[in-house]
């Protein structure tokens, strides 16, 4: 019977389809998590300039006392600026009275002689000027100006968007921990799994001599790549599920923020090459502190 030669094993070359697939699916999942934060970050976004403050000016102002107290208030760094535009608007007494009639159905001018309602600036204010008491503070600043008749908003909406928004802060930053600590152990048990078929030739290498370095760097080198194309193939797949959601939902693509998107694939890319080195840099010091007896 013909003899056939056993092929012989090289340091730091173990098998690494499962750690691979291991670790792409646990940087998945990290990832499809970051990409819920980022999309509720959108939302939180989209909700946060729906608080709008409205600026109920004095009567009779003239023309030119209007723009100045219109430039001042744009100016000022609590009104939202997006995509080079500022989010303020003039509303005035007759464009008030009308929107009151529509949603009210009632017309008061036919039982009134003069138009009760006010001149008013509206504007969002910035998402960073949004806690009560930042709003409390911008309210008695514009109240000091000239020209000022009343400001208000709806302290309540703020209060409860604020309340709220921090409880699922919190929430979502517990299931974080705890989703990072389930990943990093199963990353880290996948290669101390897949490390133990070495353990011999780690020994072996010890008895002639190599020195600790010398067996630690080929088991280094191999997991930092894995570790990386696992990050890449995880953030490809994520990126064609998110392409194929955008496609299939109306409006799904108004919650992305593509800086924070890439950053995020830049993150697993990044993660999955650190988080596989120190898990083999762990496994191996473990087997090469261990005796003879102690690895049987």
């Amino acid at each position: 019977m013909a003899n056939y030669p056993r092929k012989k094993k090289r340091l730091g070359h173990f098998k690494f389809g499962s750690v691979l697939f291991s670790t792409t699916l646990s940087l998945f999942i990290v990832g499809l998590f970051g990409t819920i934060l980022i999309q509720a970050k959108g939302l939180t976004s989209m909700i946060r300039e729906n608080i709008e403050v409205q600026v109920f000016l004095d009567k009779n102002l003239s023309d030119s006392e209007l723009e100045d107290l219109e430039n001042n208030l744009k100016n000022r760094p609590f009104v939202l600026r997006k995509d080079d535009s500022v989010s303020f608007r003039f509303v005035s007494d007759e464009e008030a009275a009308q929107t009151f009639i529509q949603s009210t159905g009632e017309d008061f001018t036919k039982f009134l002689e003069d138009n009760p309602l006010r001149d008013s600036f509206v504007f969002t204010v910035a998402e960073e000027f949004q806690t009560s008491k930042q709003l409390e503070e911008i309210s008695q600043e514009i109240q000091s100006l000239e020209g000022v008749f009343e400001v208000s908003y709806m302290t309540d909406l703020v209060d409860s968007i604020n309340k709220n928004l921090l409880k699922i802060s919190l929430v979502m930053g517990g299931f974080i921990l705890i989703l990072v600590i389930t990943v990093v152990m199963l990353i880290n048990n996948t290669i101390r799994l897949a490390l133990f078929s070495q353990r011999f030739l780690i020994r072996s290498m010890q008895l002639v001599g190599a020195t600790r370095g010398f067996i630690r760097k080929p088991f280094l080198i191999r997991s930092w790549v894995f570790g990386m194309i696992a990050g890449l193939m995880a953030s490809l797949i994520l990126y064609g599920l998110i392409s194929y959601t955008q496609s299939a939902i109306e409006g799904f693509a108004l919650l992305q923020n593509q800086e924070l998107l890439f950053a995020l694939f830049g993150v697993l890319v990044l993660a999955g090459g650190i988080l596989s080195v120190l898990s083999t840099l762990r496994a191996v010091n473990k087997y090469l502190n261990m005796s003879l007896d102690e690895l049987y």
